[in-house]
């Protein structure tokens, strides 16, 4: 057996298993799979090689008994080891693939130390640039024809206790460290060859294993991160915890299970103590429309980077208070307009011809076939109160159907189509066969339709609702109805919503007839879920990955370059005059070169995102976070 590089100055000797650890497979286990895999009994063989592995890695049995088992069941060739070759290549470990240029750099400390087999283990190490003398490992025995005849015994790794052995011929001096998820890695420790023994857990997490480690870690970024060595991120994202609340779509969550962040989900809404509590130690807090972000919820969220809105409106978050404490607030504008705007439709059709009402007739057994009361909305006016993304699609949608269409906006906006714009919504209110309104959460459209407005509409008019709870004053609109003023309504938002599906509901437009109630779900269709949680999620670990703002709803917005061979420092501040001056004033204190430098502002927030060379001074990230007017430091890297 070859002895190892001469160790780096500065660094541990840094010991790493292969299989589950480097790749996230078990090698032998996959050789299997390749070589048998048109034998009809290949599934009954690879079932049986992966558990003899499952008791080995665990110490069930000694790591001696559990190869000859396995090796004589391979049934390989050489060519079979080129094809796992290039499948274990494409499939090492990210966290790993991630640090490619730490591997590079400090090679001469990085040892492969592994049961497996130097055939397979030689080329994957090599692409990471480790010497083959770093990579210690068994041998296979071939026949002429190549193919697998068993392996070298008289090799230490092949025995009980081999590792161990390994690393004692490696006569290694300094600090020694294994990283890897296996009870004879663990062993190397407990032998006396190894300083420490780090579990490691990003692929498989065994409890045999892990209650030995001196530390568990779920990345090769957060061994780094703990021993201070240099890594390709500045902070590892298991340790950055995201909070989804109220049924956050699973293509959302899995975004943030890729990262690598560590995730709680809950199904619903949390009341403003016991956010409070809950966010105490999260990175990121994704919500939908039930829970109200106060400033009492922000007071103990130290560690809150960013608030992503899972819908369209963000007036149920305090934007202040969110800016005031650097947190970036990301929600998703456009991405369920098509859901809302096809109930709409939906509905406007239903309401027109009294569907719901024949329908509850039918389901307790009366036959009412009449037309009376029953329209086409074919010719038929709809106003629309609130002409942005959702009132203009249902503008053209209405259209289509041979609506005649007349809006009012408080924001100039240009006509689509035919619509025409009214200069009032009183004017839209008066002319209008369906009223529905479209409009945003800010506080002065509470009661925006009342008894006054109502009394304006058409007699037998429709109203409908897919905004916000508050903007129509729900016991007037139930007067309307009871007393024919309206003909119907169809609400989907509600002042005073449960929190959740276990709570019960009451509202006075309950039993009216023509009245569709629908529990906020104008954008709850699995279309606009899917992109809204592709969207906010994207945004939030953008922001966190690497300080973009672009469509922030709070902090000033920049789109950045992507970050290449520097270190990025993000400061967030009061927007008060001359700490642009002084942050630059540090970094030349600190003889620091600018590579990038980018500034935004609003009326409260100012934002320096500042690209600088990977050689500096470390006291400088302490002199950043003392500029005045600081509210919020961090270096990506």
């Amino acid at each position: 057996m070859k002895g190892g590089t001469k160790r780096e100055k500065g660094m541990p000797n840094i010991i790493i298993d292969f299989d589950s650890t480097f790749t996230k497979l078990e090698a032998l286990d996959e050789l299997a799979a390749i070589a048998l895999k048109n034998d009809p009994e290949k599934d009954g063989i690879v079932a049986n090689i992966r558990d003899i592995t499952r008791q080995g890695v665990e110490g069930a049995i000694t790591f001696e008994e559990s190869l000859s088992r396995r090796v004589p069941l391979l049934k390989a060739n050489k060519k079979h080891i080129e094809i796992l070759v290039k499948h274990l290549k494409k499939n090492v470990t990210p966290s790993f693939a991630r640090n490619k240029k730490f591997f590079t750099e400090h090679k001469r400390s990085i040892y492969i130390i592994s049961g497996g087999f130097r055939e397979f283990i030689g080329p994957v190490a090599r692409s990471f640039g480790i010497p083959e003398s770093n990579v210690l490992a068994n041998t296979f025995t071939f026949d002429r024809a190549g193919n697998i005849t068993g392996y070298d015994k008289e090799n230490p790794l092949a025995a009980k206790g081999g590792k161990t052995e390994a690393v004692r011929k490696l006569g290694l001096a300094g600090e020694t460290f294994v990283l890897g998820d296996g009870y004879t890695d663990y062993e190397i420790k407990k032998n006396g060859a190894a300083s420490k023994f780090f579990a490691f857990t990003e692929n498989v997490s065994r409890d045999a294993v892990t209650k030995h480690a001196d530390r568990v870690v779920a990345s090769f970024d957060e061994f780094l991160y703990v021993n201070g060595l240099p890594g390709a991120v500045s902070f590892p994202k298991n340790r950055l915890k995201a909070l989804l609340l109220e049924n956050i779509h699973p293509d959302a969550v899995a975004v943030f299970r890729r990262e690598g962040y560590e995730i709680e989900t809950l199904p619903k809404s949390l009341g403003e103590d016991e956010l409070a509590e809950k966010i105490r130690d999260v990175s990121v807090l994704g919500i939908r429309s039930k829970t109200e972000i106060t400033k009492k919820a922000l007071a103990g969220a130290k560690r809150l980077l960013a608030v992503g809105a899972f819908c369209v409106g963000t007036n149920q978050i305090d934007l202040d208070e969110c800016s005031k404490r650097g947190v970036a607030v990301f929600n998703a504008p456009y991405s369920n307009t098509r859901s809302v705007v096809e109930l709409a439709i939906g509905e406007i059709v239903m309401l027109m011809r009294g569907v719901f009402d024949k329908s509850v007739k039918l389901h307790d057994g009366a036959w009412d076939k009449s037309s009376k009361g029953s329209f086409e909305v074919r010719g038929k006016k709809l106003g629309i109160i609130g002409y942005g993304n959702i009132g203009s699609q249902l503008s053209v949608a209405a259209e289509a159907l041979g609506m005649e269409v007349c809006f009012y906006d408080i924001v100039d906006k240009l006509s689509i189509g035919n619509a025409v714009k009214c200069s009032s919504m009183e004017e839209v209110l008066k002319k209008s066969d369906v009223v529905t309104f479209h409009v945003d959460g800010n506080p002065r459209n509470k009661n925006l339709i009342s008894e006054r407005e109502i009394g304006l509409m058409k007699d037998g008019a429709l109203l409908i609702n897919l905004s916000r709870g508050f903007v129509v004053d729900i016991g007037a609109l139930a007067q309307a109805l009871k007393s024919g003023k309206l003909k119907g309504s169809a609400i989907d938002v509600f002042p005073n919503e449960p929190k959740g599906n276990d709570e019960p509901f009451v509202s006075a437009l309950q039993r009216l007839p023509n009245v569709i109630l629908t529990p906020h779900i104008g954008g709850s269709t699995e279309e606009a879920q899917e992109n809204i949680g592709a969207f906010v999620s994207g945004k939030l670990t953008d922001f966190v990955n690497a300080g973009n703002t672009y469509l922030s709803v709070n902090l000033p917005n920049i789109q950045l370059p992507e970050l290449k061979d520097a270190h990025r420092l993000i400061h967030i501040h009061h927007n008060m005059p001359g700490v642009l001056a002084h942050i630059n004033g540090v970094l030349a204190a600190h003889n620091i070169n600018i590579l990038g430098q980018y500034l935004k502002t609003n009326e409260m927030t100012g934002y320096v995102i500042t690209d600088v060379g990977t050689e500096y001074d470390t006291a400088v990230i302490e002199a950043m976070k003392k500029v005045p007017h600081t509210i919020k430091f961090r270096i990506l890297y």
